[in-house]
C-alpha cells in the first residue's frame, strides 16, 4: 500500500515537472525561434522568384534563331509546294496542250492555296520573339504567343493532310502512264512512303507543339512532369524529319534522273524538276539546323521550365512573373533616381585651344601685364599719399620736439622744487608731447596754478624721444626697403615667367623651323632632280633636232638628185621620141 502511494507521488511530481518544462520550451520558441517555412514546398512556391536578366537575354537570343531557322524553312516550303504544283500542270500532261486530269486539277487547285497556310508560321514565331524580353519572364505558362504559333502550325498540318491523298494518287497516275518505266515506278514508290512518313511526322510535332501551348491557357491542361519527355520527343522527330526530308531529296534526284532519259520530257519539266529537287535540298538543310538547334539547347530548354521561386516546387505562374517585373521596375526606378549625371566637361576643341594658349602663353600674358600694370598704377599712388602723409607726420614731430625744447630750457633756467607756473596752453602742449614719445615720468605734482617736473626727468625724456625717432627712422627705411623687395621680386617672378613662355616660343619655333628646314631641303632636292631631268630632256630634244634636221637635209639633198634624175629622164625621153618621129 506504501509502495503504491510512492509511486503515485512520483509519478505526479514527474508530471508536474515535465508539464513546467514544456510551458516554458513553448515559452521560449514563442518567444526567440522565429517563423520558418522553407520545408513545406507548397508555401515556398507562393514567394516571388528573382528576375534573371542574363537568362531573359539568352532567351531572346535563342528565339532570334529560331525565328530565322523559321524562315528559311518557310521560303523552302513555299518554293516546293509552287514547283511542284508547276510539275502536276506539265507533267504527265501538259495543260497548255491538253486538258489535266480532274484529280490533278484539284491537287493543283490545294497547292495554289499554299502561301496562306505556310506565310503564318513565320508571323506565329517572329510575334513569340517579340513577346521574349528583358523585361518580361519566359517559362510555358507565360509564353502566350506559342498558343498562336500552334494554331499557325496546325492549320499547316491540316493543309498537308488535305492534299496528301492527292498527291499520292497524282504519283499513282505517274506510274500507270505508258512511259512510266519499271526504275521510275520504283522511285515513285519510294516517293509515295517518304511524302506519308513526312506527313505524319508533321502531325506529331503538331501534337506536341499544341501540349507545349496549353500551359499558358490551361495550367491544369498538362502535368508539368511531363515537360520534359515532350521536349525529347520534339527533339528527336526533329531529327527525324531531317531524315525524311533528305531521304525524300535524294529519291527525288533519282526520278529526276530518270525522267530526263524520257522521250517525252521537255526543257520545262526538267527545270521545274531542278527546282523542286533544290527545295527538298533547302529543306533538308533547314530541317537539319533546326534540329540540332534544338538537340543542342535542349538541356537548356528543359531546367529553364523549372524557373520558380527557391526551395519551391511549383512553377512560375503569370500572377507570380508580373509581380516579379513589378518588383523589377521598382528596383530600376529606385536606381535610376540615385543615379546623378556627371558634370559637363570641357570639350575637345575647347581643351586643345587652352593648351596652346598655355604653351605659348601669349594671351595669359598679355592679360597678367595689364593686370600688373594696373596694380603698379595703384602702388604709385598709394606710396604718393604714403609720403605725403609721412612728411605730414615728420613736421607735426619736429613742431612738438620744438615745443618740447622750449619748455625744457625754461625749465631748466628755475631753480630745483620752484614751482613754475604755466599758462593753460603750455601745460596742455607739455602733455602731449609726453603722451606722443611713450615716456612716463617718475614723479608728478599738479596744483591750480601749474606743474612740477624735474630737470633729470625732462632730460630722460629728451633721450627716450630721440632714440624713438631713430628707431621709427630706421624701421620705416625697412619697411621701404622691404617694399620694394617685394616689387623686384614679383617683377622677377613675372620675368621669369615670360622667360619661360619666350623659351617655350623657342622651342616651338625651332621645331617648326627644323621642319621647315627639312621641307626646303626636299624642296631644294626635288628642284635640282627637276632640273636635272630639265637639261637631260632639253639636250635629249636638241639631239633629235639635230638629228631630224641632218636627215631633212639628206632628205632634200635626195629629192633634189632625184628631181635631176627625171628631169634628165624627161629630157632623154623627149629626144628620144622626136628621133622616133623623124624616122
Amino acid at each position: 500500500m506504501n509502495v503504491c502511494l510512492l509511486s503515485q507521488n512520483q509519478l505526479q511530481t514527474l508530471h508536474v515537472d515535465l508539464s513546467s518544462r514544456l510551458e516554458e520550451s513553448l515559452c521560449i520558441i514563442n518567444e526567440k525561434v522565429p517563423f520558418n517555412d522553407t520545408r513545406t514546398s507548397e508555401l515556398n512556391a507562393l514567394n516571388v522568384p528573382l528576375h534573371n536578366r542574363r537568362r531573359q537575354l539568352k532567351a531572346r537570343d535563342l528565339a532570334g534563331q529560331a525565328l530565322s531557322f523559321t524562315q528559311d524553312l518557310v521560303t523552302a516550303l513555299l518554293n516546293f509546294h509552287t514547283y511542284t504544283e508547276q510539275r502536276v500542270q506539265i507533267f504527265p500532261i501538259d495543260s497548255a496542250i491538253d486538258v489535266i486530269t480532274p484529280l490533278n486539277q484539284k491537287f493543283s487547285q490545294y497547292l495554289h492555296e499554299n502561301a496562306s497556310y505556310v506565310r503564318p508560321l513565320e508571323e506565329g514565331m517572329l510575334q513569340l520573339f517579340e513577346s521574349i524580353t528583358e523585361d518580361t519572364v519566359t517559362v510555358l505558362e507565360t509564353s502566350v504567343k506559342l498558343k498562336i504559333f500552334s494554331e499557325h502550325f496546325a492549320s499547316y498540318v491540316r493543309f498537308l493532310q488535305k492534299i496528301l491523298p492527292y498527291q499520292l494518287k497524282s504519283l499513282e497516275e505517274e506510274s500507270e502512264f505508258s512511259l512510266c518505266t519499271s526504275a521510275l515506278r520504283a522511285r515513285n514508290l519510294e516517293i509515295h512512303r517518304d511524302v506519308k512518313r513526312m506527313t505524319a511526322i508533321f502531325d506529331k510535332l503538331k501534337t506536341y507543339i499544341t501540349l507545349l501551348a496549353l500551359p499558358s491557357t490551361k495550367p491544369e491542361g498538362l502535368s508539368r512532369a511531363n515537360y520534359s519527355s515532350i521536349l525529347t520527343k520534339i527533339s528527336a522527330d526533329l531529327r527525324k524529319l531531317h531524315e525524311i526530308m533528305k531521304e525524300l531529296s535524294k529519291h527525288y534526284s533519282h526520278k529526276a534522273a530518270l525522267e530526263q532519259e524520257l522521250p517525252a520530257a521537255t526543257d520545262k519539266l526538267k527545270t521545274t524538276n531542278d527546282c523542286v529537287l533544290s527545295s527538298l535540298v533547302a529543306l533538308a538543310n533547314g530541317t537539319n539546323k533546326i534540329a540540332t538547334f534544338f538537340s543542342n539547347n535542349l538541356n537548356y530548354f528543359i531546367s529553364t521550365l523549372s524557373y520558380r521561386p527557391k526551395e519551391g516546387l511549383g512553377f512560375t505562374n503569370p500572377l507570380s512573373a508580373e509581380m516579379m517585373l513589378q518588383y523589377k521596375q521598382k528596383a530600376a526606378h529606385y536606381m535610376k533616381a540615385l543615379k546623378k549625371p556627371c558634370p559637363d566637361s570641357v570639350p575637345y576643341q575647347e581643351g586643345l585651344r587652352n593648351r596652346r594658349v598655355l604653351l605659348s602663353s601669349t594671351e595669359s600674358r598679355e592679360g597678367l601685364m595689364q593686370q600688373v600694370q594696373q596694380s603698379l598704377e595703384k602702388i604709385g599712388k598709394l606710396e604718393q599719399e604714403k609720403e605725403h602723409w609721412m612728411l605730414e607726420a615728420q613736421l607735426s614731430k619736429i613742431k612738438l620736439e620744438n615745443e618740447a625744447h622750449r619748455m625744457a630750457e625754461i625749465l631748466k633756467n628755475t631753480d630745483k622744487g620752484q614751482l613754475v607756473e604755466f599758462s593753460q596752453d603750455n601745460a596742455l602742449i607739455l602733455k602731449a608731447a609726453e603722451h606722443e614719445k611713450g615716456n612716463s615720468i617718475n614723479s608728478k605734482s599738479t596744483s591750480l596754478i601749474g606743474m612740477l617736473t624735474s630737470t633729470e626727468n625732462l632730460q630722460a625724456a629728451h633721450l627716450e624721444s630721440r632714440e624713438s625717432l631713430i628707431k621709427n627712422h630706421y624701421m620705416t627705411r625697412i619697411a621701404d626697403l622691404t617694399t620694394q623687395l617685394q616689387l623686384a621680386d614679383s617683377k622677377a617672378v613675372q620675368f621669369h615667367a615670360e622667360c619661360r613662355a619666350l623659351a617655350k616660343r623657342l622651342t616651338l619655333s625651332d621645331q617648326s623651323n627644323q621642319s621647315l628646314t627639312e621641307d626646303a631641303k626636299s624642296a631644294n632636292q626635288n628642284i635640282s632632280r627637276l632640273q636635272d631631268e630639265l637639261i637631260t630632256t632639253k639636250r635629249s630634244y636638241e639631239d633629235q633636232l639635230s638629228m631630224m634636221s641632218d636627215h631633212l637635209c639628206i632628205m632634200n639633198e635626195t629629192l633634189s638628185k632625184q628631181r635631176e634624175e627625171i628631169d634628165t629622164l624627161k629630157m632623154t625621153g623627149k629626144g628620144n621620141s622626136k628621133k622616133t618621129k623623124n624616122r
